[in-house]
């Protein structure tokens, strides 16, 4: 299969309400697979959410009650995986015959992770990328990823990988996904400025892949009435404005970026651009300098008790 046709889904989680949000992504799904998309990415935390303007009632030596209730309701609105809700996620690619990467909010006992979802087109969750370093805050509520949450599996329609949000400005997670092989670099965001775009076209020249990049639009209208972001109470008020695309092995912009609207973008994508792009750029291969530069990958499990 030569040319393949992606879909990156720009919508928003409806925030703690985790039934509502896999039913708006079946939809979304089924919404996508109708363009003729073969490979579907969803925004980071789409199941579980982003509730971006919270503080979890931190403050330096201080948590407050309201803060740790704050804390129960999103790790209740979380999913186990696998489970159930993984299962419904399944049942949707399974729907539409399609390969998907869906960023969640993956609750394994006491914390909660970022992370990436892979599934096939028969439904099964094939693997999962856990974020490896939250940024700024998120580090209060997010879990750190170890390696060996780093696949890059291997597809009827080519090799997949995921990266999310600015975990694509760690030059050595690029560095190791690339020497993986990735031809469909996934990457998840909530990051809507204007220099995301940019930083999307490095990474795909850099890797001489095509990236897909999923933001989420996301209103205060998508928040239950007792959610108090510092944006304000306005329910129309952009939380997250959005600015997916779509973007070539050597750089063009495939599709996007598109801003303050739910969008689905597709664009065909020609894997013999991989070669074409590689033919002058190869940096795990003839453009790299192992005899002066190498990277080491630990990619084992790391246990707390052994």
């Amino acid at each position: 299969m030569t040319i393949i046709t992606g879909a990156v889904v720009q919508a928003g989680s409806v925030l703690f309400d985790t039934e509502r949000s896999l039913q708006k992504l079946a939809d979304l799904t089924s919404d996508a697979a109708a363009t003729g998309a073969k490979l579907i990415v969803f925004p980071e935390a789409f199941i579980g959410g982003y509730p971006k303007g919270l503080d979890f009632g931190a403050r330096l030596g201080m948590r407050s009650p309201e803060g740790r209730e704050m804390y129960r309701r999103y790790h209740d609105a979380a999913i186990d995986v696998p489970g159930p809700d993984t299962d419904r996620i399944g049942e949707a690619a399974a729907s539409a015959g399609v390969h998907m990467v869906v960023g969640v909010i993956e609750r394994d006992h006491g914390t909660l992770y970022c992370t990436a979802l892979f599934f096939a087109p028969d439904g099964s969750l094939t693997t999962k990328h856990r974020k490896l370093m939250p940024t700024a805050l998120e580090r209060l509520v997010w879990g750190f990823g170890d390696g060996s949450t780093l696949p890059a599996p291997q597809t009827d329609i080519g090799t997949l990988g995921a990266v999310i949000c600015w975990e694509n400005y760690m030059p050595q997670l690029r560095l190791a996904m690339y020497a993986k092989g990735v031809e469909f670099y996934c990457a998840p965001t909530v990051d809507d400025r204007e220099v995301w775009l940019p930083s999307m076209q490095m990474v795909a020249l850099e890797g001489r892949c095509f990236v897909l990049s999923a933001c989420q639009h996301m209103t205060r209208a998508d928040g239950p009435a007792d959610y108090q972001p510092i944006q304000g109470d306005d329910p129309e008020t952009t939380l997250i404005r959005g600015g997916s695309c779509i973007i070539s092995p050597l750089g063009e912009v495939l599709a996007g970026p598109d801003f303050d609207t739910d969008a689905i973008l597709t664009a065909e994508m020609d894997k013999g651009d991989i070669a074409r792009g590689k033919y002058d750029l190869d940096v795990t291969g003839h453009y790299a300098r192992p005899d002066v530069f190498t990277l080491e990958v630990n990619e084992a499990v790391q246990k707390v008790v052994k």
